[in-house]
């Protein structure tokens, strides 16, 4: 298996730009097999749950282009309404495609899903929504098999808790019901926005993008349509904490400065400079060692967003004080924590608590990542760290970053994957 070696130490500077969102568009290629034509997707990122997407969709039975960053599907050779557990199990977004199969033929059979082992993360959300929606669901032995007698008339719901998965599968399973679906209390994240934004495009009728509630009046069908992906606000923030944490400065082009208004003034409270150069560009500018943040509470959209919780802990992590987080979304969200005491970091977890007292310095080792936020937060903290540090199992970070090692070197990292 390959690994990522880091030789620590080295300032980063320079500028970069974004890739397309893996939160975004892995919805929205799910949503392509709902459309009864070849669909256009630009701005798409190169990454292994791209892939995986796109081996669910030839699974299916759809024809596939994939060259320059543009993806087209065309859906018109679907003819299966299942997709094997080994494909499940590469991602945990594979559910998503549940709600999309409902739409296009009435019935799907899927197993449960895969991905990144933060803790609980049920389904129960989706499934009971597809109830209330009038779909029949039987579980059995890991398996889902849902399908309807007849045309949806539409409903309403209101969710428990604003799960993104959840408020995704509901919108792909009632954009072609016979009537109006309310859906209350939806998450409201931008790459939601996005999907929403490319289902209109298509022909859907959905009101209410970024807002707590959602009206989704069924259309007949839907057709093709050219959709850029928006940039990745977390990659985003995994490139600012780079250069933060190596006393650099950094250029981000191809963002949204918007999504980052939860980010911007954490970094702002470790001493990073920060000027908002336009709409899509970002300049920071960080001292020569960071402050500490007091209290960091992850919550969901617009709150401070779980994904960038271990990369600002890796910054923390050598910040000259104490920084707090209080992990509200994912249980196992710290599973990064002993790989970083093995860099030299001194952190203590109780509960959802995670108290960060920052080091003078860290010191390269062998570490593992375990997931895909946690494996960046070893990249970050690899690139502060005095020696070299090893990461294996990089195939978390592969799940989203694109080209990550190209990138930092071209920032002044020294950094090699190696088999």
């Amino acid at each position: 298996m390959p690994k990522l070696v880091i030789e620590g130490a080295k300032q980063l500077n320079g500028e970069i730009k974004i890739q397309g969102s893996k939160n975004s568009v892995l919805p929205i290629l799910a949503a392509t097999i709902i459309c009864d034509d070849e669909c256009i997707i630009n701005n798409c990122p190169d990454l292994l749950d791209v892939h995986t997407s796109i081996e669910i969709l030839k699974y299916l039975g759809c024809k596939i282009k994939f060259e320059n960053s543009t993806l087209a599907v065309d859906p018109r050779s679907i003819n299966r309404s299942d997709i094997p557990e080994y494909l499940m199990r590469k991602m945990r977004s594979s559910i998503i495609f549940l709600g999309a199969l409902l739409s296009k033929s009435g019935n799907a059979k899927l197993s449960l899903p895969g991905g990144c082992e933060l803790g609980p993360r049920p389904i129960d959300l989706h499934l009971d929504g597809l109830r209330q929606m009038g779909f029949i669901i039987y579980e059995n032995h890991g398996y889902i098999e849902c399908k309807s007698k007849y045309k949806l008339p539409g409903c309403n719901i209101t969710l428990s808790f604003p799960s993104v998965g959840a408020t995704e599968n509901l919108i792909l399973a009632s954009v072609k019901s016979s009537g109006i679906t309310v859906i209350n209390n939806v998450a409201r994240e931008p790459e939601i926005c996005d999907l929403i934004n490319f289902l209109n495009k298509c022909g859907a009728k959905i009101k209410g993008a970024g807002e707590s509630t959602l009206l989704i009046e069924g259309v007949e069908s839907l057709h093709s349509a050219q959709h850029s992906i928006i940039p990745d606000r977390i990659v985003a923030t995994t490139y600012m904490s780079a250069a933060a944490i190596t006393g650099g400065t950094l250029l981000l082009k191809n963002i949204s400065v918007k999504e980052l208004d939860s980010i911007i003034p954490i970094f702002e409270e470790t001493g990073c400079l920060i000027n908002k150069k336009s709409e899509s560009a970002l300049y920071i500018e960080s001292p020569s060692r960071l402050y500490p943040n007091k209290l960091i509470r992850t919550m969901p959209y617009p709150g401070f967003p779980t994904d960038s919780q271990p990369l600002i802990m890796a910054m923390a992590s050598v910040a000259n004080g104490t920084s707090v987080f209080v992990e509200n979304i994912f249980e196992n969200r710290y599973k990064h924590v002993g790989e970083l005491l093995r860099l030299g970091a001194d952190i203590k977890i109780e509960g959802k608590v995670a108290i960060v007292e920052g080091v003078k310095r860290l010191s390269g080792a062998n570490v593992t990542s375990t997931d895909l936020r946690g494996a960046a937060a070893l990249v970050i903290s690899g690139l502060a760290a005095e020696g070299i540090t090893t990461i294996s199992d990089v195939h978390h970070i592969d799940r989203g970053y694109e080209s990550i090692e190209k990138n930092l070197k071209s920032l002044g990292a020294n950094i090699e994957r190696k088999n």
